[in-house]
């Protein structure tokens, strides 16, 4: 049980009010003093010290009231204020430019975790649960782009820049923890590549099955433990020209680190690369014919065929949801929606989209890539649409692939059955790839702008419910765009099962 005491005035006049926080079976007490650009220590036991955690689960708990933040009464006054002078305000905190030398900073600089002790604390744990008794991914989400935001911000340390969310490259979930109850979780990254005013950071989650290290550091930290791994863009703005703010430099020192630096400078070229090609890349000459196969398979499909008892078109997957943007939900800048609360709700939609689609309780893989095109205001309308576009059967045999398709050809998996009975291709099954599309309007304009997609992958076994039960699923394109789509889901699974294999401590 986790147990807030009184503010307490520390010592030091300069130090904000600080909360004395107890949790259940960890020896000793935590004090933490909530300063985000002076930090006293990398590590915290409050997911309420990341930089944008006003609706992490924890800082929902704890209530507390953040020194560098202001109530939106007061946000909202001010920004009509400016307003009324001709400025546009895009933060509250961040209202003039804090600046320095830029220097190289060894990634240790800003390594930061978080401790999550569900084991120890069962009343922590009931906040993270689903309904089947897992790890509800959607709340830890937010802790992930919370804590990626934090990071970010020592990087940047001295100065202080506005930090956004570029993009969620992928989170990347490489072992099957189905009992949390049973885990001490730590989630810990650093900054592994910089740019001129971007950055990319790896997260990982670690999972303890007994107490976390005394000493956490990234060395201590044992590859074994790792079961979710993640990457996040950010960009530094400055406050005042809202135009790029150059950032310091990372200085790598190891191997390991140099490795970790050209993959992810790897990655942000094919992102630039990609940016150029706004449009899907055509297809190549084998996923042409492709295609041609897909066409003439769902021509000549019969969906009222008893054979396949779980086959969709993908017109026919699609779901929907609209949300008002509540302030209880800003980010630190006060008007602006926290990026971590869209990877929440959308992910909540895309898991429902696969429960529905495959009648089972489907398990969190990964999520695929996404590009916050546009911010989401706080007082603009949201909507999520999502949509199967992929879906792939893992079968025991090479031989088994054409008994439970319901096309005409043949379709390899992108993915194969895995050996180590901790990962969730280690049984047959479906992996299921739902995209969320989401635009934003403006109430007082009209003005409808897409904000972002992304796509989530989820994994069924063919014997949740007994034996063949619900067996495998199916979606079948019709139009070429869905077609399109399709090909692009296959394109991510082949990239999603590259970078598990590249991740330290992957077993085949």
């Amino acid at each position: 049980m986790i147990r807030i005491a009184k503010p307490i005035r520390s010592i030091n006049s300069c130090i904000a009010p600080a909360y004395r926080i107890r949790a259940a079976n960890v020896t000793g007490l935590r004090y933490q003093s909530i300063n985000f650009h002076k930090f006293d220590q990398a590590g915290s036991f409050d997911a309420a010290d990341a930089a944008d955690a006003t609706s992490t689960i924890l800082a929902d708990q704890n209530d507390k009231k953040l020194p560098n933040k202001v109530t939106w009464i007061e946000a909202l006054t001010e920004r009509e204020k400016q307003l009324k002078e001709g400025n546009v305000l895009d933060s509250y905190s961040y209202r003039s430019t804090v600046t320095s030398d830029i220097i190289d900073k060894p990634r240790e600089d800003s390594f930061t975790y978080l401790v999550l002790p569900f084991k120890d604390d069962k009343w922590l744990c009931d906040s993270y649960i689903n309904a089947l008794g897992r790890l509800r991914f959607g709340s830890l989400m937010q802790d992930l782009d919370a804590l990626a935001g934090r990071i970010a911000y020592r990087h940047c340390s001295p100065s202080e820049p506005v930090n956004v969310t570029a993009s969620v490259d992928n989170i990347v979930n490489v072992k099957k923890i189905e009992e949390i109850s049973k885990f001490n979780f730590v989630l810990a990254g650093s900054v592994t590549w910089t740019g001129r005013s971007s950055m990319e950071i790896t997260v990982r989650g670690y999972a303890f099955e007994e107490d976390v290290p005394n000493e956490i550091t990234e060395n201590s930290l044992p590859h074994d433990n790792i079961f979710l791994s993640a990457n996040f863009t950010f960009v530094a703005r400055n406050p005042k020209t809202h135009k790029s703010f150059a950032i310091n430099r990372l200085l790598p020192i190891t191997e390991n680190q140099w490795l970790d630096y050209r993959r992810a400078e790897s990655r942000n070229n094919l992102k630039k690369l990609a940016a150029k090609n706004s449009t899907m890349l055509e297809p190549t000459a084998e996923e042409t014919k492709l295609i041609h196969q897909l066409w003439k398979s769902s021509k000549n499909f019969d969906i009222n065929n008893t054979k396949y008892k779980n086959v969709r078109f993908m017109k026919d997957t699609s779901m929907t949801s609209t949300l008002f943007m509540q302030p209880q939900y800003r980010n630190r800048h006060s008007y602006m929606i926290f990026g971590g609360y869209l990877l929440r709700q959308t992910f909540e939609l895309a898991y429902c989209a696969s429960a529905e689609f495959s009648s089972a309780g489907p398990r969190f893989v990964s999520l695929d890539g996404t590009n916050f095109k546009q911010p989401v205001p706080i007082g603009s309308i949201l909507t999520m649409k999502s949509t199967v576009v992929y879906t792939e059967h893992i079968h025991e045999q090479a031989s088994d692939i054409d008994n439970d398709s319901p096309f005409t050809f043949k379709l390899p998996a992108k993915n194969k059955l895995n050996s180590d009975p901790e990962t969730f291709l280690s049984e047959p099954g479906t992996l299921i790839q739902v995209k969320v599309d989401t635009t934003i309007k403006m109430i007082d304009s009209g003005d409808s702008k897409e904000s972002g997609s992304f796509v989530y992958s989820f994994f069924v076994p063919k014997n949740s419910h007994g034996e063949n039960n619900p067996g495998y699923c199916s979606v079948i394109p019709q139009t070429y765009g869905e077609m399109m789509e399709y090909m692009e889901g296959r394109r991510r699974a082949a990239a999603t099962a590259n970078y598990v294999d590249q991740l330290p401590g992957h077993k085949e």
